[in-house]
C-alpha cells in the first residue's frame, strides 16, 4: 500500500495544498514564530571504541509560547455532533424528503467579543494521519469529499433570505420605510421582471417585523426598489458582506457583493430586475458562513462593527501576554490585511429593535418558518432561516442568537443541499441548549415543517 509523505502532498498541491496539509485553518501555520521556540544543544561524549562515556545540554531548549484559541471545546464538539446528526437526518428522510446533504458549516460567535467560540467544516479529515504519510486509499477518500476544503471560511454560497435583514437596515436607515409602515403584498411584484412572492397568493399587508417573520419576498422587493442598489451595497458592505472577514485563517474568500460596483467590474449593466434579486439575496450575492456571522453578530450587537478572532491570547514561556496589538500587527503582516478603520454609520437601536422582533417571531410565534423546532424551548432565540437554489442544489441556512433580551451567542448554519433552512434549525438548537446547560434530550422536536424555496436566478 503506497503512502503520500509531505513533500509529495506539497509537490500535488504546492504552497497552498500545504497551508492545507497543516490544517484546515492553518493556525499553527500563522503561528509558527509563536510556537516553535528554540532548540537547545546536546553534547555526547565517546571513548576511542565508540561507546558513550558522558551526556549533558550545552544550551538548553526554549518552550514556545501558548496561542489560547478561542474555541469552546466541549461547545466545539456539540457542535459538530449537532451538524453530523443534521446531515444524517436529512440524508435519511427524517424531515419527509431525504436531501443530498453530505457539506455544511456553523460558526458559534460571541457578539458581544468577536470571539469564535465554535467552528465547524464538514466532511472533515483526521490531521494526525498525515504525521507519517497518509495512505493512497485515505488520499483518495479526502480528494473525493474534498474534506481538506473548509467550508466555514473557503465557501461562498447564495444568502438567499438571510440577506433581508440588511435590506430591512438599509430600507429603514435611508426613510424608504418605516418601521409602522405596512405594504400590500399582492402576490406578483409590478415592476420590474414581475417576480412573485414565495407565497403566491400574497401575504396582504404587511410590514417590516412581519415580513422578516413571513420572509415576504414582495415587501423586500419594495424596499430595493424605493432606495436603489447604492444604498444597499452600502450597508451591506459596512455589515462585511462580500469581503473578507480578517479572521486568523488561511485561504479565506471574499465572496461577491452584488450591485453596480461588482457590474462595473465585469462590465455589464445593471438593472431594475437584478436590484429586486439583489435585495432578497439573490443575484449574484454569494457569502462565506464566517461572514454571514459577522453580519449577524453586529446586527445583533448594535449595528456596531465587530471583529471576529480565533485567538484568545498568546503566553510567553515566562507568563507574559503578547498584547493585542502586536498580536493584530502580526497576523496583519503574516496575511497581508491591512488595518481598514470602519466609519459608524450610527444605526438607530429602534430599526434594530424592529428587526430583531421580527427575527424572534420567526422562532416564537405560529407562523414563523423555525417555530415548529423552537416553540418547545425555554430560551427565547430571535432567527432566521434562508433557501436557496443554486445550481442543481437547494441550500439551507438558519442564521439565530440567544438569548433574546441580552444576546451572548449567535449561530451560523448551513448546509449544501440542504433544501430549507427550517431543515437546519435543529442544529442551532442543540448548540445553544449546551451553552446555557440545557438537556437536549428533553427537548421535543417536531419535523412537520412548511417550507418553500427561493430561486437563484
Amino acid at each position: 500500500m503506497g503512502r503520500i509523505d509531505e513533500a509529495e502532498y506539497k509537490s500535488r498541491n504546492g504552497e497552498y495544498g500545504m497551508n492545507d496539509y497543516i490544517g484546515k485553518l492553518g493556525i499553527e501555520y500563522i503561528f509558527e514564530d509563536y510556537l516553535r521556540g528554540e532548540s537547545g544543544i546536546k553534547q555526547v561524549d565517546m571513548d576511542i571504541n565508540g561507546v558513550k562515556v558522558a551526556e549533558y545540554d550545552t544550551q538548553e531548549a526554549v518552550q514556545g509560547s501558548d496561542v489560547v484559541l478561542t474555541i469552546d471545546a466541549n461547545l466545539q464538539k456539540v457542535t459538530e455532533d449537532a451538524l453530523e446528526r443534521n446531515l444524517e437526518k436529512m440524508r435519511n428522510g427524517s424531515f419527509g424528503e431525504k436531501c443530498d446533504a453530505t457539506r455544511g458549516a456553523v460558526v458559534v460567535t460571541n457578539v458581544k467579543t468577536g470571539e469564535i467560540l465554535a467552528m465547524v467544516s464538514l466532511p472533515d479529515y483526521e490531521p494526525q494521519l498525515f504525521l507519517n504519510g497518509i495512505s493512497d486509499e485515505k488520499w483518495a477518500e479526502y480528494q473525493e469529499k474534498n474534506a481538506l476544503y473548509n467550508v466555514a471560511t473557503q465557501g461562498s454560497y447564495a444568502p438567499g433570505s438571510i440577506f433581508k435583514m440588511v435590506t430591512a437596515i438599509a430600507g429603514l436607515e435611508t426613510g424608504a420605510i418605516t418601521t409602522t409602515e405596512k405594504i400590500n403584498d399582492i402576490g406578483v411584484y409590478p415592476y420590474g421582471h414581475h417576480p412573485e412572492c414565495w407565497n403566491k397568493g400574497g401575504h396582504g399587508w404587511i410590514n417590516v417585523s412581519n415580513a422578516i417573520k413571513q420572509s415576504c419576498n414582495f415587501f423586500f422587493y419594495e424596499v430595493g426598489y424605493r432606495m436603489g442598489i447604492e444604498q444597499l451595497e452600502k450597508y451591506a458592505t459596512y455589515f462585511g458582506l462580500g469581503q473578507k472577514t480578517g479572521v486568523e485563517v488561511l485561504s479565506e474568500t471574499s465572496g461577491t457583493l452584488a450591485g453596480k460596483t461588482y457590474y462595473d467590474k465585469i462590465g455589464e449593466t445593471w438593472y431594475l430586475g437584478n436590484t429586486l434579486s439583489a435585495a432578497i439575496g439573490q443575484a449574484e450575492n454569494s457569502f462565506s458562513p464566517i461572514q454571514i456571522a459577522k453580519y449577524i453578530s453586529m446586527l445583533v450587537n448594535g449595528g456596531k462593527n465587530i471583529d471576529l478572532t480565533l485567538i484568545k491570547t498568546i503566553i510567553n514561556q515566562d507568563g507574559t501576554q503578547v498584547s493585542e496589538e502586536e498580536i493584530k500587527e502580526f497576523v496583519n503582516q503574516k496575511l497581508g490585511r491591512v488595518n481598514d478603520e470602519k466609519e459608524d454609520l450610527n444605526i438607530k437601536q429602534e430599526n434594530i429593535d424592529a428587526i430583531l422582533e421580527g427575527m424572534r417571531s420567526v422562532t416564537s410565534e405560529s407562523g414563523g418558518t423555525a417555530y415548529s423546532i423552537f416553540k418547545n424551548f425555554n430560551i427565547e432565540v430571535g432567527g432566521k432561516t434562508g433557501s436557496a437554489e443554486a445550481g442543481n442544489k437547494v441550500n439551507g441556512w438558519f442564521v439565530g442568537f440567544a438569548p433574546f433580551d441580552e444576546p451572548e451567542i449567535s449561530i451560523v448554519v448551513f448546509v449544501e443541499g440542504g433544501k430549507h433552512g427550517s431543515y437546519t434549525a435543529e442544529v442551532a438548537r442543540d448548540i445553544i441548549a449546551e451553552y446555557f446547560g440545557m438537556e437536549s434530550e428533553k427537548i421535543i422536536e417536531d419535523n412537520t415543517i412548511k417550507t418553500y424555496n427561493q430561486t437563484i436566478q
